[in-house]
Order: C-alpha cells, then structure tokens, then sequence
C-alpha cells in the first residue's frame, strides 16, 4: 500500500501536466456544449416516451 501511495505521488508530481488557461477554457466550453446537448437529448427522449406510454393508457381505459 506505501509502495502505491509513493508512486503515485511521484507520478503526479513528475508525469501530469496541467493544460494552460486557454485550453482549459476550451475543453470547459466543449464539456458544457455537450452536457447541455446531452441534456437536450434526455429531455426529448423522456418527453416522447412519457406521450407514447399515455397514449397506451388512454387507448387501453378509453
């Protein structure tokens, strides 16, 4: 378990870069672009679903 904590400590501290400013800016606004389509998608997916199971119901009481 050290051998692990040590390694990954010395991975972190000489192997990860972080991006600058401008790319985290970017990649930000793609990830917020995506997750709002992605949320669009839910909705409209949901939205006909939910139409489709009330119109069973209504057509099997009606």
């Amino acid at each position: 378990m050290l051998t692990y904590f040590k390694e990954s400590y010395h991975e972190l501290r000489h192997q990860v870069t972080l991006p600058s400013r401008a790319e985290a800016s970017n990649l930000m606004v793609i990830v917020a672009v995506f997750s709002i389509l992605f949320a669009l998608a839910t909705w409209g997916v949901d939205s006909l679903f939910s139409k489709l199971i009330q119109l069973y119901f209504n057509a099997l009481i009606g």
